[in-house]
């Protein structure tokens, strides 16, 4: 029953619903931790860009710092659907929290959610170590969980199958296990340690005549090193690193940006500067 307890914990509770204007995807809580003061808590959600990306808008709006118009991303909240289980196995309710879309990278295909809520989640999953990712082998035993077609959370098993497989010009891990739509943006777990190694994000299909037949061998997770460069690239350190903080991360993505507001209308008013010719 040790042994049952273990993966049902690991590779089962941590696996969440995604919601975003009726399209259902996967989520993984990767971080729960409460605020100093114990009054309040910060819990995010690993998923892909692709299941929330309808709740992102792109338009103009007035910026007091560069005294113009900048393109702005309006991000509307999406939903976040946590299971509750009882006797190890079944679902005995679920609760649906309100999650704001804090960082999304559309080139990585990957977004982290936060989720409103004072409350800290028991279970959230660990991503692998950046060092030990060359450590990953074919053959290795994998745990794929996810809310395929919306069902409620489920697990399939299989092995990787390829290391480095590039598709549109970024890494994947190939797996056997079982995939299908509705997956995406859940979990690909390292069986032997439990660890988040991968996010999956896209199945194989063939065409046959005028269907599309799906390859449901042939699943293809984000990479975990493109997980870290993610998580580098959007100063969300806090995810992996305890020395950081979620206050730290917010404060260095708004300084970032600020000084990329001010960049770009240095750049622009060099570019006005033309120069005159002297007779």
């Amino acid at each position: 029953m040790s042994q049952l307890k273990y993966m049902h914990e690991t590779f089962l509770y941590p696996v969440v619903r995604v919601g975003c204007k009726g399209v259902g995807g996967s989520g993984t809580l990767i971080y729960s931790k409460l605020t100093e003061d114990g009054d309040d808590c910060h819990s995010f959600v690993l998923t892909n860009h692709h299941v929330i990306d309808k709740c992102i808008n792109i338009k103009k709006e007035w910026n007091s710092i560069v005294r113009k118009e900048v393109k702005v991303d309006v991000k509307e909240a999406c939903s976040v659907e946590v299971f509750q289980y009882v006797r190890l196995s079944e679902v005995n309710s679920s609760n649906r929290y309100r999650a704001d879309i804090i960082a999304y990278d559309a080139n990585h295909d990957l977004a982290v959610l936060k989720i409103d809520s004072p409350l800290k989640f028991e279970y959230v999953s660990k991503i692998i170590p950046e060092e030990r990712i060359k450590e990953l082998k074919l053959y290795m035993d994998v745990v794929l969980t996810g809310c395929s077609l919306s069902h409620d959370p489920f697990s399939n098993f299989g092995q990787i199958t390829y290391l480095n497989e590039i598709i549109e010009q970024k890494q994947y891990i190939m797996t056997n296990a079982s995939s299908i739509f509705g997956v995406s943006g859940g979990a690909l777990f390292l069986k032997e340690t439990g660890e988040l190694i991968g996010v999956p994000s896209r199945v194989q299909g063939m065409q046959l005549g005028f269907g599309v037949s799906i390859v449901d061998f042939m699943g293809f997770a984000a990479h975990p090193g493109r997980i870290y460069e993610f998580i580098k690239d959007q100063e969300l350190h806090f995810l992996v690193d305890p020395t950081d903080t979620y206050e730290k991360a917010m404060e260095r993505r708004k300084k970032r940006e600020k000084d990329y507001l001010l960049q770009t209308e240095n750049t622009e008013e060099m570019e006005q500067v033309k120069p005159v010719e002297t007779n």
